[in-house]
């Protein structure tokens, strides 16, 4: 059985539902493909390029780790 969304990426599950909501893809304010927002603006933006979206989301999982703890 495959673990779940939640399973796999608790900070990121817990940012969207405590704090703010993640973007991906690139735009004309940023070259990242993955970025964590809040109301005040962004807060973190990830690498231009990844070899996948698992290690996009990877990379998101452990800097909100650290992130997090600055908003609690």
């Amino acid at each position: 059985m495959s673990k779940s969304f939640e399973e796999l990426y608790p900070n990121i599950t817990y940012w969207v539902d405590a704090f703010g909501w993640i973007e991906f893809g690139r735009s004309e304010e940023s070259t990242s493909l993955i970025r964590a927002l809040e109301e005040g603006g962004g807060v973190w933006e990830g690498e231009a390029d990844y070899e996948n979206l698992d290690e996009a989301l990877q990379h998101l999982e452990q800097a909100l780790s650290e992130l997090i703890k600055e908003y609690e």
